[in-house]
């Protein structure tokens, strides 16, 4: 089985981007040989998930895989300079490259001046054998020693400074690798290829498609909501982020929720025993309650304690991207746009003054972008630019979305709430009257016509047990509730004009019974 010298190259084409890993499939072209062969393709990251790699080739030779595997080798990293170098790395190139021309400088000129010292010493032996022939020519050997005296000199001198130079080009070199090694690490590069083993009847081309696993990809939803009078545009975009070490150029990009890394096992079985006993005289003269909170969800799955992740409602959500997308290998957020819908909106003003004082825009609208709304942050955008960022609940096909806009600084409300305990002599019955006072205020500049419309909340407890009685006072209430719904939340419709101010007032009375305790 002849083994290939050069990989194939093996380009990601589709890319599944689940909550903590992605699935790659990977798809080229083979030119087989007839019979059994072993082929070589990559590189891919070193990353990759061995149990989850699979192979098939499609063609009309009736090619088959035989096997695949992951086969990793470590390449140490590239001397050669790249764009990819640090600015420390560069200087340390320039500073060696400097210290070898340097280098064959000082050669050369010392070179020069072993040459210029046997000249002078061939002139001087030419001048003493000249004087013992009685041959003087005093111009021509005074001339040629000051040409070579001045030679020498210059040489000399230029070969002092370079070695200077060469000096402290060494102790600056040397600093810039401390440095460099403090600052850099400089590992083995792990790489990772495919050996797959294929047989086929007859030679011809086949089309082989590869997919597995690979960790350090993510994504999570992200959206930007525009206000633009009475209609709302919601984009719906996924931030994806990868360090898989090999980049995704132009690939088919899917999201999906689903955890691959969640066992299949059913939950282990353990006993629960309930028994059954009387109650005793203490517990039958009294009702214990107690004053809880309870929040109310009117859309969406329960929230589940401990849920990693992702949002999608307890079903896995799947979304894909319209174009094909690049996300390179940084580790580094890249959002990637999904769906765009615009659809008609409505806007109120809303407080809660229990909760906070400040007056908040509310806008509603239905989720009209054809899938799922995703748990995710939201960029809130309206006339005046960018407001602020909330947050996006899960919201099902179809359903209602409320998004808070920030709060208005034109209102002020205060809130005073008193409380009165009485109990009756002879029954023993525990009356709480309970009394809310809420002020609205409206701080409008100059020149400012016109009402708006303010929706004020304040809550009412319900009782779940007929021993406690929860009663609203509508004579001591003023203005009485527009509206009061099932789970106890009193609302107003304030009309406030500029510089205007109203007062709201809400009065209930909670009625136990003497067996009643913990009020």
């Amino acid at each position: 089985m002849p083994t290939e010298t050069q990989p194939i190259p093996l380009p990601v084409t589709a890319v599944t981007c689940l909550e903590d890993r992605a699935h790659v499939e990977r798809t080229t072209g083979l030119d087989l040989r007839a019979g059994i062969q072993q082929l070589r393709l990559g590189p891919i990251s070193a990353l990759a998930v061995d149990r989850t790699l699979h192979a098939e080739l499609t063609g009309e030779h009736g090619a088959t895989v035989l096997d695949a595997r992951i086969v990793r080798t470590w390449t140490p990293r590239s001397p050669l300079p790249s764009a990819d170098d640090s600015a420390l790395r560069r200087r340390m190139r320039a500073l060696e490259e400097e210290q070898q021309a340097l280098g064959h400088r000082v050669d050369r000129l010392r070179t020069r001046l072993d040459l210029l010292g046997k000249l002078a010493a061939d002139l001087l032996r030419d001048i003493a054998e000249g004087t013992g022939f009685g041959e003087t020519d005093e111009a021509r050997w005074t001339r040629e020693l000051d040409r070579i005296d001045a030679e020498r000199a210059s040489h000399g001198e230029q070969l002092r400074a370079a070695e200077a130079r060469l000096k402290v080009l060494a102790d600056e070199l040397t600093e810039t690798r401390r440095a460099l090694d403090v600052a850099e690490e400089q590992p083995a590069e792990l790489v990772g290829d495919v050996e797959l083993t294929v047989q086929a009847e007859v030679a011809g081309p086949a089309r082989l498609r590869l997919t597995h696993l690979t960790s350090c990809a993510l994504w999570r939803p992200a959206y930007r909501a525009v206000l633009d009078a009475g209609s709302l545009t919601l984009e719906t975009d996924a931030m994806v982020w990868q360090r898989t070490g090999e980049d995704w150029s132009d690939v088919r990009l899917t999201l999906s929720t689903a955890r691959s890394a969640l066992t299949t096992d059913p939950p282990r079985l353990t006993e629960d025993r309930l028994t059954l006993r009387d109650r005793s005289a203490a517990e039958r003269r009294t009702v214990e309650v107690e004053l809880r909170e309870e929040e109310i969800a009117d859309l969406g799955p329960a929230p589940v304690l401990g849920l990693p992740g992702v949002d999608d409602g307890g079903q896995t959500r799947v979304l894909h991207s319209p174009a094909p997308v690049s996300v390179p290998t940084d580790g580094r957020a890249h959002r990637v746009p999904l769906t765009a819908v615009t659809t008609a909106a409505s806007s109120e003003y809303s407080c809660s003054p229990e909760l906070s004082p400040l007056v908040t825009q509310v806008v509603r609208f239905d989720n009209t972008s054809g899938h799922a709304l995703l748990a995710g942050p939201v960029d809130l955008v309206r006339g005046s630019g960018f407001t602020g960022r909330g947050t996006l609940e899960f919201t099902a096909p179809g359903a209602p979305v409320e998004l808070a806009f920030g709060s208005h600084d034109d209102y002020r409300v205060i809130r005073h709430a008193e409380e009165s305990r009485d109990t009756a002599t002879l029954t023993q019955r525990t009356l709480i009257t309970r009394t809310v006072r809420l002020h609205v205020s409206r701080f409008s500049a100059p020149g400012e016509q016109g009402e708006q419309v303010v929706a004020v909340r304040e809550r009412i407890p319900v009782s779940e047990v007929s021993a406690v009685e929860v009663r609203l006072r509508k004579e001591a209430c003023a203005p009485e509730p527009d509206t009061i719904d099932a789970d106890g939340i009193a609302r107003w419709d304030l009309r406030l004009a500029p510089g205007g101010r109203r007062t709201v007032t809400l009065v209930y009375e909670i009625s136990a019974s003497g067996k009643v305790a913990g009020l």
